[in-house]
């Protein structure tokens, strides 16, 4: 490498503003994963969060709004995430932490474009027509990455059993981002209640706000369905060492909050966006501690039940 390239450390360090920026529920977690775990972690959430700003034009997943160029913004997703992939030095930060972390946990390229899928999703203006189709879209923009979370903590990316619980985490935070952020998404022409729910709720797709009691009862459908996902990730584990588990576990308890406060707060859900507070997760910290020492007891015979759709293999 070139003396004027920065280096690894200089690319963690980066990666590490960033998760601060964009997702301080991450952030906390993330600390309590063994250093070279967490640096791993960090240089993953790097490209991700470079590729969702780039797709809707953000920053650090603020301030979310429609883009003209959808196209040729994948395009740029593509081609960076591809050199990335063979190992080129790309120049961007978070694209060349992606490189790193594949490099060094040997990642099957086939999860990071499955993450890419779920950009193409989006800006093709795709849209869920079933509850089958929402979670397909789920699996693209968080469940794979629950998959490539799971190789950077060790798992085998042929333990399928490990990665279907760790693409159960990821359906479970997308289930409740959606359910939080139907307001902002609506603002900005999107909409990711499937279909049929929409029509038997009576609720038109570009008056979706109009009832918001309506609209709460069916984001419960969300909020309940996020919470199965979340009781099944917890089974996976037991397969993690204690610290991997301590930050997965609370990742779910934090996560979970937000799906849990979208539901409590009813048809007021989006007059102010849903977040957890720092002693609330401070609060999850300690008690995962618990869960975690515990696990292959607690988990062992996890009530496997929600098998509406199946990750890809």
């Amino acid at each position: 490498m070139s003396g004027n390239l920065p280096g690894r450390d200089a690319i963690v360090a980066t990666a590490g503003e960033s998760i601060g920026r964009g997702s301080k529920s991450f952030s906390a977690a993330s600390r309590l994963f063994d250093r070279k775990t967490r640096e791993r972690a960090w240089l993953l959430y790097a490209w991700c969060r470079a590729c969702d700003d780039l797709a809707d034009g953000q920053d650090h997943g603020h301030r979310m709004m429609a883009v003209a160029d959808a196209e040729a913004r994948l395009e740029a997703i593509r081609l960076r995430t591809a050199a990335a992939l063979e190992g080129r030095w790309v120049g961007d930060p978070a694209f060349d932490a992606l490189r790193i972390v594949v490099e060094e946990t040997a990642m099957p390229h086939r999860l990071v474009w499955d993450v890419v899928e779920g950009f193409t999703l989006d800006a093709a203006g795709w849209r869920p027509s079933t509850e089958a189709d929402l979670l397909r879209y789920c699996y693209h923009v968080a469940g794979a990455v629950g998959c490539m979370m799971a190789v950077v903590m060790g798992i085998s990316p042929d333990d399928d059993s490990v990665l279907d619980r760790a693409c159960d985490l990821g359906l479970a935070f997308q289930l409740a981002n959606i359910a939080r952020d139907v307001g902002e998404d609506a603002a900005a022409g999107r909409c990711y209640l499937p279909e049929d729910w929409l029509a038997e709720a009576a609720i038109p797709r570009d008056r979706l706000m109009e009832d918001r009691v309506k609209l709460a009862a069916l984001t419960r459908r969300l909020t309940d369905r996020a919470a199965e996902y979340e009781a099944q990730a917890r089974a996976g584990t037991p397969a993690l060492a204690f610290r991997s588990a301590w930050a997965v576990l609370a990742a779910a308890g934090i996560y979970g909050d937000i799906a849990r406060k979208v539901a409590q707060r009813g048809d007021a859900a989006w007059d102010s966006r849903v977040t957890v507070s720092g002693i609330d997760k401070l609060g999850w910290i300690v008690r995962s501690a618990a869960q975690a020492f515990g696990r292959k007891q607690r988990y062992a015979n996890a009530n496997l039940t929600t098998r509406i759709w199946q990750r890809p293999r």
